[in-house]
Parts: C-alpha cells; structure tokens; sequence
C-alpha cells in the first residue's frame, strides 16, 4: 500500500497518479480520485489542498483536528493567557507573526500556525474537518474513542502521525493520556511518540497523567524516559506541582520518588515532608529563600484568573496551608498553624476549608474546623464563573463528598446558605452536579 509521506509534494503525488491511471488504465481523473481514497481523503482537491498546506508550511505546521469551532477561540484564549503569565516559549508565537498580546492577535497566530491567513479562513476548513480525510484528525477521532486497533493500524500507515502537532502544540501522546486510557498510549510510545515532546504551555504527556492522577501511566511514561523536572504554566510547574494542585496524592508520592522540583514550602506542605517543611519554615514562622522560590505557576488552564505569586511571607505559609488541605495532610496543617499560616486566609482562588472540601479532604476537612476555620466563611473558587461567594458546603456538595458535608454540618454549617453567582444553596449545587447522595442529606435537613 502506497503511504503518503510526513512531506509530501504536489509533483509526487500528479507523478503517481499519472502511473497508477497507465498502470490501470483508468482515465486520469479517475487515478486521481482513486489516489485520494487510497490515502482516506474524500477527493482529489482535498487531498491537493492537504499536501500544498504541508508544503508550504513545514514542520511548524499545527493540524486542526477538533470539529467545534469554539475549541480554537478556547485554546486562543489559552495561548494568550500563557504568554500573559511569562510562560517561557509563549510569546515567540506571536512574534513570529507579529502579533499583539490581544484575544484578536492570538486569534491570528493560532490560524497561522494552522496554515491559514485569517482566523475566519480557519474556522471555515473546521467546519469541513469531519469530510476532510486529513490523517492527523482522523487519528484525534481513534483517540477519542479508544479504537486501539484503529489507532494502531492508521500509525503504521502513516508514522509521521506519532511526531505530528494540533492545536498549540498538543500531539496525539498528550491526547492519548487525557483519555487515561493507557492501551492508547502504549501505541504511540511503540511507534516512536517523544514522552518528553512539551506544547506550546510546555505541559507534556507526564503533566497530563499528573493533571488526571493516572499513576499506571505516569509508570508508563517515566519508563520510556519522561523528565520530571519540566516546567509548564509558569516557573516551577512541574508535573509532581500538578499532581498536588489537584490534591492527587498518589500521582504526587510517585512523581516524589523520582524528583522534588520545586521543593518549596507548598510542595512540602503538599507533601507532608515535615523535614522539609522544618528547613524551609522555623517554629516562630521565619521563612528560608527556598520557602517561597519557583512559585509562577498558579494556575493548569486559563479557566482560573490571572494573579501573579509575591514574596510575601505572609502569602507563602497561607498558600501552604491550602496545598496541605487539599492533600489531607493533617499534622502538616497543625504545624502550618503553629507557625504563623491563618486558617481562613485565601491566597489564590480558595481557602484551605475550601480547598478541603472540594477534593473531599474529610480529615483535612476536620483538622481545619479545629484549628479556628470559619465554617460559613464566603469566598472564591476555581474560574470567576463558577465560584463567587460560595461556602465549604456547596463545593462539598457539588463533589458528591458525603462525609465532608457531615463534617461541616456537625460543626454548624448554615444549608440554606446562598452564593453570590446563582443564588443558590448547597443543595441545589448537589442537584445541578447530578449528587444525588449529597442532595438527599442536604434535602433531609431541609425538611426539618
């Protein structure tokens, strides 16, 4: 079977459609279209336009490969955002095309990088990508649907796949992981996929199996030689920061095996290395350097607000604190306490309460009630379009975490209480989020 190359041409491709019609004698019309089947496209100009894309662009060319038009404004946004906060490599894309650092300039960049003039240009090829045949959109669509198989036999057809780039630098690797489907992965790395490849935030496959606590595939990929000591997002955001901004202890102790960096004092609050901890913060709360060093990540995605990190003492051992929170490390909030970190303080989208209850930390949950947190305090949370006034009951709520809830309700907390976005209480949180368990608690107290 003939396999279209990483770099095909347009003389190749006329070049062996006029043999294939001598060789069938079939009219060249007819070879032409035979040839874009071949190679899954559904006609010759589609196949033309395809490789003349290619040519014209080289290896810097990103493929298109998801069929919402939103998706692109979304990871334009995204882009933006990155370069907004100094993630290093971020503005290189708009200086290439000399771009401004605005939402229209990175719409720009992100049709250039894909091979078209104008970001309506972009979103007009999206809208035909479904019936485009192009290799790289058809091996998203495998992803998504976990067709090992398929995925494996469209590789082997056309083995540039693996070293192929979407959307702001996202590969079929990263992809793969997202799904957490580890068969998947497998495929790609058998067939040469690169585990250190970063995109264009300089988040790689290993941050992405961090970002979903999949510690069969962090295993995976550290196998096959994924370096741990990347940052993404920002200074200091290695995939082991990842895994304890989310509260995913698991990921987090086995990425811990292999590297500390950074080993600041939220990644030792994160951790529960109290050695660490007694380095970096004395018992009358005096900070080290490296307390507060490599802290510019903030943030996995743009979803949440822009803030940018201080030096502040201050700020340092209360951000600790919700890290430790969200990790349920119990003692580690005691000794944070002790040493000077305010148990209703909220660095950066959360407090340590907050943080607790919305990873369904019941003993960190507990642990802060009994250090002084204030259970009905309001506050923010996650993007500035879902947590605006909200309370530790309703982020509890909205995860389904029944112990949590029973936690905060035996230490008073208020269910009819209301936040400031959708005016609503802890329960309708738990109907909305499809908690039926949480809702039934919430309910019965209502009732009485």
């Amino acid at each position: 079977m003939h396999i279209l190359p990483a770099k095909p041409s347009l003389e190749q491709l006329r070049k062996r459609a006029k043999e294939l019609a001598r060789a069938e004698s079939v009219k060249l019309s007819e070879a032409q279209f035979r040839l874009a089947r071949q190679h899954g496209f559904p006609s010759w100009p589609k196949l033309q336009a395809y490789v003349r894309r290619i040519a014209e662009h080289g290896d810097g060319l990103q493929h298109a490969y998801h069929q919402d038009t939103a998706y692109y404004a979304d990871r334009a946004d995204g882009l933006l955002a990155s370069a907004l906060d100094e993630t290093p490599g971020t503005h290189e894309h708009f200086d290439r095309w000399y771009q401004p650092l605005t939402p229209e300039g990175a719409r720009t960049v992100v049709a250039r990088q894909h091979g078209f003039a104008s970001w309506r240009a972009l979103r007009d090829h999206v809208r035909t990508l479904a019936d485009s045949g192009e290799p790289f959109a058809r091996a998203y669509r495998l992803v998504e649907a976990h067709d090992v198989d398929g995925l494996a036999e469209l590789v082997r057809r056309f083995p540039w796949l693996v070293h192929a780039a979407g959307t702001n630098g996202n590969d079929l690797l990263g992809m793969a992981g997202a799904t957490g489907d580890e068969r998947l992965t497998r495929v790609l790395l058998d067939h040469g996929a690169d585990p250190a490849r970063p995109n264009a935030h300089g988040w790689t496959p290993l941050h992405q199996a961090a970002y979903g606590n999949l510690p069969l595939l962090l295993d995976m990929l550290l196998e096959a030689g994924a370096p741990t000591d990347v940052s993404a997002r920002g200074d200091g955001g290695t995939p082991l920061v990842v895994a304890l901004f989310w509260g995913h202890r698991e990921a987090a102790e086995k990425l811990a095996i292999h590297d500390l960096t950074p080993a600041n004092l939220r990644v030792a609050a994160g951790l529960g290395r109290a050695d660490l901890l007694d380095e970096l913060l004395t018992p009358d709360g005096t900070l080290s350097p490296a307390a507060g060093a490599r802290r510019a990540f903030y943030r996995p995605h743009s979803g949440f607000p822009r803030w940018r990190p201080s030096g502040d003492p201050a700020e340092i051992r209360d951000e600790a604190l919700s890290w430790a929170a969200r990790n349920d490390r119990v003692d580690t909030l005691r000794t944070l306490v002790e040493r000077g970190a305010v148990p209703d303080a909220d660095v950066y989208r959360g407090t340590a309460l907050a943080w607790a209850a919305a990873q369904g930390k019941a003993a960190a949950t507990r642990a802060l009630l009994d250090l002084g947190a204030e259970v009905d305090q309001r506050g923010t949370f996650g993007g500035p379009g879902h947590g605006v006034g909200v309370t530790a009951l309703h982020l509890a709520a909205q995860g389904g975490h029944v112990g949590v809830i029973t936690a905060l309700l035996d230490a008073g907390a208020d269910p009819s209480a209301r936040d400031a976005l959708y005016d609503s209480t802890p329960e309708g949180w738990a109907d909305h989020c499809g908690q039926p368990a949480a809702r039934e608690v919430l309910r019965g107290l209502a009732r009485h």
